[in-house]
C-alpha cells in the first residue's frame, strides 16, 4: 500500500469521516452499457472473469464513471468451484449451473493446484493496483464456505437452498467436510488475492439468511470465522469484511464471533439496529437496490435516513445487495452526488 491511507482502509480501522466513502455491490455490471459492450466481446462469463484485459477494463469503468472510492475486483464467487473442475458455466436466462456434487465426491474433491488455476483473476488483481488511481481502494473476494457449498451441493440457486440443507442434516460428516475444506482453500485464496495488491477482502454469504440459529452458527459463523483465523495468521494487517445477507438478528455476535473487521448489512436490516451494530465497529450498506431503480425521492429519503442514523458512525456506504441491470446509471451518479453533498473529509 501506498502512504495515502485510502478512505475505506481508515474506516475499517474505526475512523467516521463524512461524507462516508462509498462503493457498490456488482458496481460493474449489466446496467452500464460499457460492460454489456465488453461482456459481448469476451465470449462466455467465466471467459470474462479469466480474461485479464477485460476484467480489468469493467472492474475501471464504474471507477471512470463515478469515482468510486473502492474499485472490487470483478469475478464470481463460483470460481473456487470452477477450479476444483465442477464444470461451472453460466447460461444466459438460467443463472450458474454445475455438477451437482455427492457425499462420495466430496471425499475426492482435490485443491493442490487450485491457486494456480486462479492465477488469471490474481493477475487482474495486480494490474488493477497499478492502474487505479492512487486514492482507489481495491477490494478482493470470495464467497463463504456456506454459500459456495449450496451451489455445488444442488448444481444451481434454488429460492431456498433446500437441497443443501437436506444434505447437511443426511449427512453431516461429509458436509463439515466440505465446508471446512472451501474455508481453507477460500483463505488461501483472499491471501493470495491481498499479496497481489487488494487493500481489503469481502466474504459474501448471500444465503445466509436461509439458516436457522443453530445452523447459522455452525454452517456460517464457524467456517468464516476460521477462514478470518487463517487469513489473519499470515496477513496481521489484512482488513475483512463479513457480508452474511439475510441473517438480522443473528448479525448480533457475528461480528464478535468471526473477527471480520467491519460487518455488510442488507437493506432489510432496520437502521435502529443497524446504529447498535455499530457501536462494536464498523458496518456496510444498506440502500435497497430497488431505491436506485425507482430513483427520485424514493432514492434521496433511502439515502438521507441511512446519513442520518449511521452517519456520526464508522460507515461505509453501499447497497445492501448488488445493483440490478434495471438501474439507471444517470441515478447512480445522483446517489454519488448525494452522499458526498452531507458533508467533506
Amino acid at each position: 500500500m501506498t502512504e495515502i491511507r485510502r478512505k475505506i482502509i481508515r474506516v475499517l480501522d474505526g475512523e467516521t469521516l463524512s461524507p462516508p466513502p462509498i462503493w457498490l455491490m456488482r458496481q460493474a455490471g449489466r446496467y452500464l452499457p460499457e460492460y454489456r459492450e465488453t461482456r459481448a466481446r469476451a465470449g462466455s462469463f467465466l471467459d470474462l472473469c479469466y480474461t485479464p484485459d477485460h476484467a480489468v477494463e469493467v472492474t475501471l469503468q464504474p471507477i471512470r464513471r463515478y469515482g468510486f472510492d473502492a474499485a472490487i475486483l470483478f469475478s464470481d464467487i463460483l470460481v473456487i468451484p470452477d477450479a476444483m473442475k465442477r464444470n461451472v458455466r453460466f447460461t444466459e436466462g438460467h443463472g450458474p449451473q454445475m455438477d451437482p456434487i455427492d457425499e462420495a465426491g466430496i471425499s475426492r474433491i482435490e485443491t493442490e493446484h487450485l491457486i494456480d488455476y486462479l492465477m488469471p483473476v490474481l493477475e487482474t488483481v495486480r494490474r488493477l493496483r497499478n492502474e487505479l488511481p492512487s486514492e482507489t481502494a481495491l477490494l478482493g473476494f470470495c464467497g463463504a464456505p456456506w454459500t459456495v457449498a449450496t451451489y455445488m451441493i444442488a448444481g444451481h440457486g434454488t429460492p431456498d437452498q433446500a437441497p443443501a440443507r437436506l444434505f447437511a442434516y443426511r449427512y453431516p460428516k461429509a458436509f463439515e467436510r466440505l465446508l471446512l475444506l472451501l474455508a481453507d482453500v477460500s483463505a488461501d485464496y483472499l491471501v493470495a488475492q491481498i499479496d497481489a495488491g487488494a487493500d481489503a477482502v469481502q466474504i459474501f454469504d448471500s444465503w445466509a439468511g436461509v439458516l436457522g440459529e443453530r445452523e447459522f452458527e455452525a454452517y456460517a459463523v464457524k467456517p468464516v470465522a476460521r477462514m478470518i483465523s487463517s487469513i489473519k495468521a499470515r496477513r496481521p494487517e489484512a482488513r475483512i469484511i463479513a457480508f452474511a445477507k439475510g441473517a438480522g438478528y443473528l448479525l448480533k455476535q457475528y461480528r464478535q464471533k468471526t473477527k471480520a473487521d467491519a460487518i455488510g448489512l442488507d437493506w432489510s436490516v432496520p437502521l435502529e439496529f443497524a446504529a447498535e451494530l455499530q457501536k462494536d465497529g464498523p458496518v456496510q450498506g444498506n440502500l435497497d437496490p430497488m431505491r436506485v431503480v425507482a430513483g427520485g425521492v424514493a432514492l434521496e429519503d433511502g439515502i438521507d435516513d441511512i446519513l442520518q442514523q449511521l452517519g456520526n458512525g464508522p460507515l461505509i456506504f453501499n447497497l445492501g445487495h448488488g445493483i440490478t441491470p434495471q438501474a439507471d446509471p444517470e441515478n447512480v451518479r445522483l446517489l454519488v452526488e448525494r452522499v458526498r453533498g452531507r458533508g467533506t473529509v
